[in-house]
């Protein structure tokens, strides 16, 4: 079994329930199926999560869930692991965290409330916002370990999570949720309040409506000491040279007078005791000068870890991932509304309405400074004390003849008085859905129209500045980017910079909208095979929905956008309002061939505008040779259309200012080569990003077998195999793939009619196959110890591979489990441990978490042989923690549980990974969590 440790496999689990006359079973709506069932038992493997196994976890939000699934990818999808990813592709990290099942990404993994489709983040715009669920709302969670496009068409290829909420509360009820950290920074809190009235079989009716507010605080980089990244034998450094007190750089043409690029140390200086140029350096690290270290989470620059040995000695680098959040702050308000009441002996209408606000703090490291990224004007001027100080220093060590004495200084500076860089973004969901379920004889039918809503804004805060008014401060001398830390900027340069903050303007917003109708009809049909099997359960039903899509970047009036330095707006993939609709119609059947085997068939045509129509079959097996075993398979196709950006973005022309590129139909790897007339000179063609809006669909075959043994009630184990693969898979070219492999691109190279390489196109293509495969394990037992009942849960994910190929007639690449990546870390093995035991008024949880080793981030100066850390070893070690929790259900009216996460406040395992495309450096926050130990404390008080 995989997913949580403490979920149970639900293939012996069934549903009864009261009512006034005798004891009946219920025929039950199960994820992955149109059928109603009188259990959940079936031929795809299903995970159920309960409210009290959440809570007895001490997980509050949706994101916190997908981060403890064994099935659940180790990505950058959540707020927690993508601090550095601002705009393109991943803008909707801003406020967004994802699910996303098996590997296949979080637009490949759908996501349900109630059984039904919601609306995608407002600027994300393909994948539904996990921080919108009304987390506090849910009565359980269930996860389709499994592909299901051929029951709920698009997206459905790595799996399905359904989150399902309260649906019928009589009474009052509040609640309290802290978790403090014990080193202190990222505590969480949380109240909520439930109330319902009306007993629906004898009233008719019942309304309820729950209210929660959620806070997590930020946690900090320097917050805790294993993110500090001056670890070079280990293989870590920082790769920044903007210091806080700033680097001098030199630039091309620095040594003319005539040049716009003349300043003080030219095109390099001379040392004079390596003989090598040193093209950036900072005076602080020269000999008898303060040290690198003057100033906080600042040293010496390890050079040769990033290729760059000919600085060694003489540059400064600066800690900027303590700088950043590892913990977004985040707040969040939901509502949910339900009033429901009978339509007669055998109907039931009911109207849901649901709402939240989520706003999330991106807050990142300050700018880095050039004068070539903000303009000339921005060049330090040769005038000043500090001028004179960088004089000084650069005239003992390298001798006056080698500097321009009284020419300007091209610099790199991390402005500390800009202030952390901040992007907030507000998020509100709303959907209203209505629906009347039934019976009309043997069969039940479920009708219903809802209305989803997503929209998305994300506002600079901090540590932007229009670019003109930056460079102006600067290039005036007004602000200083060398001061030493007994000195501070003047109130010139205070005054100049709080006149560029560009704090409050709008960076861009999004929305998405969903409106569904559904209608579905499932029943006995009253035939069988007369083979001694059951009768053949039917359903079908159709699916109409509306998705829209709107996009803006810069809301200033397009005659008035003073540039803002650094800030990433998207304007080029602006969206007008786009949509498209989509019909389905569906029939699923549950053949009992004869009394131990059956067939579950299942088939989905969709059309989409501007795709045409695919249809998507699935044919589940079910056997039971014995009482104490089931062997279950299935095999399906499923698709993911492309999402609007992809679609949609606007096309831009960029061109390649590299002096590295020779055309690739004459030149192997369209490198230069003096020594062939065909490859001696460089070529500058422009390339081409965007939407791209004849995409197609990807296209996927899943595959599944699985074993469940169960001989007693006390004992049940489960192995399951499962195979995903997908064609024509949606990405984006990088250049190296198109040039190394001319061949199988060669359209993408655009000339002009004579032949000459003038656009290459690095929009998104469909492109070749992905294969994954893996093994999932669980083993439940429970009995009685010492007066008191104990149950084990436990269940792994063992990935077997993980490969691509750039297009169908291309060579597979190599297995990428176990590798260090930027987006997904296939983990080999993971695998959680949860053991329960109730005894009187106590009820205890300990779960075992792990997490399996995996390699490394290679540092460029070890790849190329020049850099030898003593203790880099190229793997980051296992992750193993504990988490513990103790119920006190003594009280009538109260609900108590205290717990500790993390018992024994295991750091993360050592990586040698910059956080470029995540938050903190010397660990991974796709796989670890930074906060360390913390305490739990829930109190729910019943009236």
């Amino acid at each position: 079994m995989s997913g949580m440790a403490y979920a149970q496999d639900v293939g012996q689990e069934e549903n009864t329930q009261q009512n006034e006359e005798a004891e009946k079973v219920e025929r039950i709506s199960v994820t992955g199926s149109s059928i109603k069932r009188t259990a959940i038992e079936g031929d795809l493997p299903l995970t159920v999560i309960s409210r009290e196994e959440i809570d007895a976890q001490g997980i509050t939000t949706a994101e916190q869930l997908m981060l403890q699934l064994n099935v659940a990818s180790n990505s950058n999808d959540n707020l927690a692991s993508n601090t550095g990813i601002v705009s393109g592709e991943e803008r909707g990290n801003n406020g967004a965290s994802s699910a996303n099942l098996r590997q296949q990404g979080s637009g490949s993994t759908l996501v349900l409330l109630n059984g039904r489709r919601t609306a995608t983040h407002g600027l994300k715009g393909r994948s539904v916002d996990l921080n919108s669920i009304p987390f506090s709302a849910i009565e359980r969670v269930e996860v389709l370990r499994d592909g299901a496009s051929a029951v709920y068409g698009t997206d459905a290829i790595g799996g399905v999570i359904n989150f399902i909420l309260k649906k019928d509360y009589q009474g009052a009820q509040v609640g309290t949720f802290v978790d403090h950290t014990e080193a202190g920074g990222g505590n969480i809190y949380r109240v909520n309040a439930l109330a319902g009235t009306g007993d629906l079989y004898s009233d008719g009716y019942n309304v309820m409506a729950s209210l929660s507010y959620r806070k997590a605080e930020i946690l900090r980089g320097v917050d805790r000491d294993f993110t500090n990244t001056f670890q070079p034998e280990s293989g870590l450094s920082p790769d920044t040279r903007g210091t806080p007190f700033a680097s001098l750089n030199d630039r091309p043409g620095g040594d003319d007078p005539t040049s716009p690029n003349y300043n003080l140390i030219g095109t390099g200086l001379i040392n004079p005791n390596t003989g090598l140029e040193n093209d950036v350096l900072n005076v602080l690290a020269l000999p008898g000068m303060p040290g690198c270290d003057v100033y906080p989470n600042m040293g010496p620059d390890a050079a040769e870890l990033w290729n760059r040995a000919r600085n060694s000695g003489v540059s400064c680098a600066w800690d900027y991932p303590r700088a950043a959040a590892l913990q977004q702050p985040v707040d969040s308000v939901d509502f949910v509304g339900r009033a429901t009441m009978t339509l007669g002996d055998n109907a039931e209408g009911f109207v849901e309405l649901m709402g939240s606000e989520v706003t999330s703090e991106k807050v990142f490291e300050p700018n880095q400074i050039t004068p070539w990224s903000i303009g000339r004007e921005g060049w330090y001027p040769s005038t000043g004390e500090s001028y004179d100080y960088i004089v000084d220093a650069l005239t003992d060590y390298y001798g006056a003849d080698q500097l321009n004495i009284g020419a300007p200084i091209a610099y790199r500076w991390r402005c500390m008085d800009c202030g952390p860089r901040e992007i907030e973004t507000t998020t509100q969901a709303m959907k209203i859905q209505f629906g009347v379920e039934g019976q009309i004889g043997f069969w039940d039918y479920r009708v219903g129209l809802g209305h989803a809503t997503n929209e998305s804004e994300s506002q600079l805060g901090g540590g932007y500045h229009y670019t003109s008014l930056l460079a102006q401060g600067i290039g005036s001398g007004a602000i200083n980017p060398f001061l030493l830390p007994s000195q501070s900027q003047s109130e010139a340069g205070m005054a100049a910079l709080a006149a560029a903050s560009a704090e409050g303007v709008i960076l861009y917003g999004g929305k998405t909208t969903l409106t569904q109708f559904d209608a579905s009809i499932t029943g006995d049909s009253g035939f069988n095979l007369g083979l001694g099997g059951d009768n053949i359960y039917v359903a079908g039903g159709i699916d109409i929905r509306n998705e829209g899509y709107e996009f803006n970047g810069d809301r200033r009036e397009a005659a008035d956008r003073p540039e803002i330095y650094g800030a990433p707006f998207d304007n080029a993939n602006e969206l007008d309002d786009v949509d498209r609709t989509v019909k389905a119609v569906f029939v699923e059947t549950l053949v009992p061939v004869v009394e131990t085997f059956e067939m579950n068939l299942a088939v989905r045509y969709d059309h989409y505008d501007g795709f045409g129509g695919t249809t998507n079959p699935k044919v589940g097996l079910m056997w039971t040779p014995t009482e104490d075993v089931l062997v279950r398979g299935a095999y399906s196709t499923g698709f993911r259309t492309p999402s609007f950006n992809q679609l949609f973005n606007g096309v831009t022309e960029v061109p390649y200012t590299g002096q590295d590129l020779a055309d690739p139909r004459d030149c192997p790897n369209g490198e230069v080569d003096a020594s062939d007339p065909n490859c001696d000179e460089a070529i500058q063609p422009t390339r081409l990003f965007g939407g791209k809006e004849d995409l197609g669909p990807e296209e996927s075959k899943q595959q599944s077998f699985g074993v469940v043994y169960a001989p007693n009630d006390s004992f049940s184990m489960n192995v399951d195999w499962w195979r995903i693969v997908i064609d024509g898979t949606i990405q984006v070219p990088s250049l190296r793939d198109l040039i190394e492999n001319y061949e199988l691109f060669e359209d993408n190279f655009i000339r002009d009619s004579e032949g000459n390489l003038v656009t290459i196109d690095s929009r998104y293509i469909n492109a070749g196959e992905r294969e994954t495969t893996g093994i999932e394990v669980g083993i439940q037992s429970n009995g009685e110890l010492a007066g008191g009942l104990w149950d084990v849960n436990f269940n792994g994910s063992y990935l077997i591979e993980d490969k691509k190929k750039l297009l169908d007639n291309a060579q597979w690449g190599d297995n990428l489990v176990g590798t260090h990546s930027r987006g997904n870390i296939p983990l080999r093995w993971k695998h959680t441990i949860v053991f329960n035991y109730a005894k009187g008024d106590f009820a205890h949880n300990l779960t075992q978490i792990y997490r399996h080793a995996y390699d490394d981030e290679i540092p460029p100066g070890v790849q190329s042989g020049i850099a030898f850390p003593t203790y880099y070893d190229g793997e980051v070690g296992s992750y193993t923690i504990y988490n513990y929790s103790v119920r006190y259900m003594a009280l009538e009216d109260w609900d108590i549980t205290f717990g500790i996460k993390n018992l024994f406040d295991r750091d993360p395992p050592f990586t040698a990974h910059q956080n470029d495309y995540s938050p903190g450096a010397a660990f991974d926050p796709r796989v670890a969590d930074p906060r360390g130990r913390s305490y739990t404390l829930q109190l729910t008080y019943n009236f």
